[in-house]
């Protein structure tokens, strides 16, 4: 690479792979190889943070035709990205708060996810609106629902629907007769956060982008007035580098303020973490054919269809304790199933909860201290020369924020630097979707397996199916399911550790699967032998594989516990005190 930071687009051989990378192949060879390309090569951009907003800035950088790295702490999507209501949505009660163009802009973007760029990643969800008042109620959701279903241009999903009591009822079994009027169905989309954060990073990856997880800013260089790079450190061995770079995207989330603050300079605006706790309940335990919104005293809270389960919440309550491992307390907990209970015949309990956890929203301060009315709006601002820091905004507008973020540093890069394509840009996985859906049943002859899984991994891998499933040529047993975990294939967690970045235990069952919320054992009972699995990729011996059951069983443990805890300060300090998956990682950065 030249020292103006260019880099042409990966070659790409007879099969459509790239040369030294499998279609933004992010394993061991390819994590060695990248260090080397972050000591000795000059960016046009480093971003710094692995959310969905800063994969989502590497993809638009790269698919730019600048040079790009990616560097974040921890593992991709380890933060808020992995911990949100799992919904690809217009926000519906931002109409209500009249941020019209907010919800414009994310209902366009939901459109583009459904239909263009992850169909196999993002999926239509039904959701019932009860209604508990009579005349005015009815009128007043019909107009908001209406604006909802027009706001976003062209439209895949049904327009909302009128329910009468009884028909609410059909639609919901599972809601109390006198806990509604009547109703109203609409349509949003839902989302694996971590899968499509993951997946979006891949394909920048794929695209030209040097992504790299366990590399965590130390601190950033500065020629005279500019910053013109950072500096790193491998969060797995400790070892520090400097990378040089024209600008710097801080897109931390949660951290924005502490990495400015490392910056040395003043920032733009605050951001204040605000928490949000979900739940996890069998899908036997609600009996609907449609998720629910309801309102609450300061929000809305959802019961979200999720595979074989519901998700229920969220919290939203003010957080200043520790960033990286948030706790729901018994009184997070506890707020849940109030409101939940409220609308259900058959109450929910502690005891129905198969998994909990516990999510932070980098909202941008306002005056007002109810955190659940500050603004969901993002905000991008030079910070100084060579810095750009993004923060606020909603997951679902994650690709209108990255681009916003390039465009600033734009000012910072010395060549032309090309508007934004990635509302043109799939990713990986999306192209070919469609045909295989047609296909389940001879893929699933050819691998001996049953139709129904191979859905379900093409809702996962899209068309990278067969490079999930070609892990599996020469060891057929991989094809075999998790013991303890039914839902996942070994061939997984192999193809986890060997292509989807994924360096220790909590990584696998907590974002490349979702073992850790949905099952009761929250991934205890196979963590064993998904360890000895990864082992295979990673080069783990026994002491390893040991080490990585212990601190995960310890991280299951602490979570446990700390939702058995009253408050915030109680439920923080017990879930901090097990054991750090990246040990060498310092604290208080992103």
């Amino acid at each position: 690479m030249s020292g103006h930071g260019r880099v042409s687009r990966p070659v790409r051989s007879a099969d459509g792979d790239s040369v030294g990378g499998v279609l933004g192949r992010l394993g061991p060879a390819e994590r060695n190889r990248t260090w080397e390309q972050l000591r000795s090569e000059q960016f046009d951009v480093v971003i710094v943070g692995g959310g969905v907003v800063g994969s989502g800035a590497a993809l638009d950088a790269a698919t730019r035709g600048l040079s790009v790295a990616l560097v974040e702490a921890r593992d991709l999507a380890s933060g808020t990205s992995s911990r949100s209501s799992k919904l690809f949505h217009g926000g519906l009660r931002y109409l209500e708060q009249l941020e019209f163009s907010l919800v414009r802009e994310a209902l366009h973007e939901r459109e583009l996810m459904l239909t263009r760029l992850a169909p196999h990643l993002v999926k239509p969800v039904s959701f019932l609106y009860p209604l508990t008042h009579r005349l005015w109620e009815r009128p007043y959701v019909t107009a908001g629902l209406t604006l909802y279903d027009t706001m976003g241009g062209a439209r895949s999903l049904p327009r909302h629907k009128q329910l009468t009591r009884a028909g609410a009822l059909r639609l919901a079994p599972a809601l109390k007769r006198d806990a509604l009027i009547g109703g109203m169905q609409y349509w949003d989309a839902q989302v694996d956060d971590a899968r499509h954060s993951m997946t979006v990073a891949r394909t920048a990856a794929h695209y030209g982008a040097v992504v790299r997880t366990s590399t965590q800013v130390v601190g950033f260089l500065r020629e005279a007035d500019r910053v013109s790079g950072v500096r790193v450190r491998d969060s797995e061995t400790g070892e520090e580098i400097d990378v040089a770079s024209h600008a710097v995207i801080n897109s931390t989330g949660v951290w924005t303020d502490e990495i400015q603050r490392m910056s040395g300079g003043r920032g733009r605006f605050r951001v204040r973490a605000s928490k949000g706790v979900h739940i996890v309940v069998p899908r036997d335990r609600i009996v609907s054919d449609s998720g629910v919104i309801l309102r609450t005293e300061a929000s809305v809270l959802f019961v979200i269809p999720w595979h074989d389960h519901w998700i229920v919440g969220t919290t939203d309550t003010d957080w200043d304790l520790d960033l990286a491992q948030p706790a729901a307390t018994r009184a997070d907990i506890d707020y849940v199933l109030e409101h939940v209970n409220r609308v259900l015949a058959t109450p929910l309990t502690h005891d129905d909860i198969e998994g909990a956890y516990a999510g932070l929203r980098p909202l941008l301060a306002g005056e007002d201290e109810a955190t659940s009315k500050l603004s969901r709006e993002h905000a991008v601002a030079r910070v100084s020369p060579g810095l750009v820091a993004i923060a606020g905004g909603k997951y679902t507008t994650y690709r209108v924020m990255a681009a916003d973020a390039v465009d600033a540093a734009a000012v910072d890069i010395p060549s032309r630097v090309a508007p934004s394509t990635t509302e043109r840009v799939p990713l990986l996985g999306a192209d070919g979707y469609y045909a295989l859906i047609n296909q389940c049943e001879q893929i699933g002859t050819r691998h001996g397996l049953h139709p129904y899984r191979i859905r379900h991994l093409l809702d996962r891998y899209g068309s990278l199916l067969d490079h999930v499933l070609g892990v599996a040529d020469d060891r057929r047993e991989l094809l075999q399911p998790i013991p303890g975990a039914e839902d996942y294939l070994q061939v997984e967690v192999v193809h986890a550790a060997s292509h989807e970045g994924a360096l220790h235990l909590e990584d696998v069952l907590t974002r490349r699967t979702r073992i850790s919320i949905e099952y009761p054992h929250r991934g205890v009972d196979c963590a064993r032998q998904v360890a000895e699995l990864m082992a295979d990729v990673l080069g783990w011996d026994a002491e390893m594989i040991d080490r990585e059951v212990e601190i995960y069983t310890a991280r299951v443990r602490a979570e446990r516990e700390s939702q058995e805890l009253p408050d915030d300060p109680a439920a923080d300090a017990r879930r901090i005190a097990a054991l750090e998956a990246r040990p060498l990682i310092l604290e208080s950065s992103a």
